[in-house]
């Protein structure tokens, strides 16, 4: 049953303290040679390129740096994209692929059709340089989702080189704003010169993955400049696209409150200490009035060091009339009001592997030895798609997953094709949110469950994509 505590006091907050192949491609139906026909009368597919080219992520004089990025995104040369339909709006999009190594685009929250998931080497083979692919699916929620490259063992490069995005699946009723903005976190590891750091190194895989040296938001350095009237009414569309990157993001001098978490909407809620947890994956639909022209500029800082500003909200011009108190965006119908924990299938997952530390020389760095394609499991086994399922259950049998972390770094994970609620310690309730996205600490154990209600093959695993291709996924079945 929910938990009877107001959200504002407890925990996403508790999500920060548990701080939170080929043969199967064919059998769901993807190839990177042939795509599905469209039915009669469809719209047409856009096409999206993904290419190289330059852009400036340092400031000047620091030299522009080679990056894969969609073309036609927007704001800048290395602005993620941001796709934005109607709910019940069907999209039709062929990806094009013009890099150097193979690709697929994950809609990371999206409770998609299976054979559209875009987890290459699973869900779909994947799209060789120089093929297509056309990806065509009805987004059944409306939200904030992540589209995130997701080729198995091949991950990394492709983010860590700035192909990332954002779909927005706007609701038939929308909330009053006057801007809807999308910030969109990416983190970059540059050499003096701004080329990309080499891509496959152990050292990251087998650690705290790709951490960078430079982030930007919307594809440019930090912090991205808001200018509004004061009074106007904003929806931020927060979204960490980081191949690595776990923070905290705080609120200094604004007074935000939450009104949906990965996507999906949620009693509006003001934050915990005006911080919340930001996990390579999450997203956050935050909504705020500007301050007066009279109050120092706000700030959404992320808690790296002393603190880094990722954008600044300055008033500017004449007052606008004042909003209606904030208010919740309206419950998605189509989740259930409960999930039947007495009855739920259960199975315990534990996440191994990685570096480790040598508890004699404690300022030491961690090592790995091994396999570095086989760095992390999930109940023993790295990533495979021919391995056997994590489990199976027919569709619409409750679920229930221990996931314990036995490694020494926290794990932030991805439930694909649902949403979960995060349980409670004693399974007598759960936060009142879902989450298709949670970090998970060394040494800890969280529960979380679901209604597996969306037939096919689904992933969790990593979101920090060098684990993922470093094994730390495992794939369940929904019959």
């Amino acid at each position: 049953m929910p938990s009877s505590l107001p959200p504002s006091r407890r925990a996403l907050l508790a999500g920060a303290a548990l701080s939170l192949a080929p043969a199967l491609a064919r059998a769901q139906g993807g190839t990177s040679g042939t795509t599905p026909q469209p039915a009669p009368g469809a719209a047409e597919a856009r096409s999206l390129i993904a290419a190289p080219l330059k852009a400036r992520i340092k400031p000047e004089p620091a030299p522009e740096t080679p990056v894969w990025a969609f073309d036609g995104t927007g704001d800048g040369p290395a602005a993620p994209l941001v796709l934005r339909v109607k709910l019940r709006e069907a999209l039709r999009l062929r990806l094009e692929n013009k890099t150097g190594r193979p690709l697929s685009l994950h809609w990371h929250g999206v409770r998609n059709r299976n054979a559209m998931d875009g987890v290459g080497g699973v869900t779909q083979s994947p799209v060789a340089p120089g093929a297509s692919f056309l990806y065509e699916f009805t987004p059944p929620d409306a939200g904030t989702f992540l589209i995130r490259p997701l080729v198995v063992g091949g991950s990394s490069e492709p983010a860590g080189r700035g192909l990332a995005g954002l779909l927005v699946v706007e609701e038939a009723k929308p909330p009053v704003v006057d801007r809807d903005v999308p910030l969109i976190l990416q983190d970059w590891r540059l050499e003096a010169d701004g080329t990309p750091a080499a891509f496959g190194q152990v050292a990251f895989a087998s650690s705290s993955g790709r951490l960078g040296n430079a982030l930007t938001v919307n594809g440019k350095p930090v912090p991205e400049l808001i200018e509004a009237a004061p009074g106007t009414r904003l929806r931020l569309r927060l979204a960490n696209a980081c191949n690595a990157r776990a923070t905290r993001i705080r609120f200094d001098g604004l007074k935000a409150w939450v009104a949906a978490v990965d996507g999906q909407p949620t009693d509006t809620f003001e934050p915990l200490r005006a911080t919340l947890p930001f996990q390579p994956g999450t997203r956050y639909d935050i909504l705020l009035d500007m301050p007066g022209a009279s109050e120092p500029a706000g700030a959404v800082v992320a808690l790296i060091g002393s603190g880094m500003p990722l954008a600044r909200l300055v008033a500017k011009g004449d007052a606008v009339a004042a909003r209606p108190p904030v208010a919740p965006i309206g419950e998605n119908r189509l989740l259930p009001p409960e999930i039947k924990l007495q009855n739920a299938f259960r199975r315990d997952i534990a996440i191994a592997g990685g570096a480790v530390f040598d508890k004699g020389k404690p300022e030491a760095a961690p090592t790995f030895t091994g396999d570095p394609t086989r760095i992390w499991t999930l109940n023993g086994a790295a990533g495979r798609a021919e391995n056997p399922p994590l489990f199976s259950v027919k569709r619409n049998t409750a679920v229930v997953l221990a996931l314990t972390n036995t490694t020494a770094f926290p794990q932030s994970l991805h439930l694909h094709g649902h949403v979960f609620r995060l349980l409670h310690p004693l399974d007598d309730g759960w936060e009142p949110y879902w989450l298709d996205t949670f970090q998970l600490l060394e040494g800890r154990t969280a529960r979380i469950a679901f209604l597996a209600d969306n037939p096919g093959r689904w992933l969790i695993g990593a979101t920090a994509l060098e684990r993922f291709d470093t094994g730390l996924w495992g794939w369940f079945e929904v019959t």
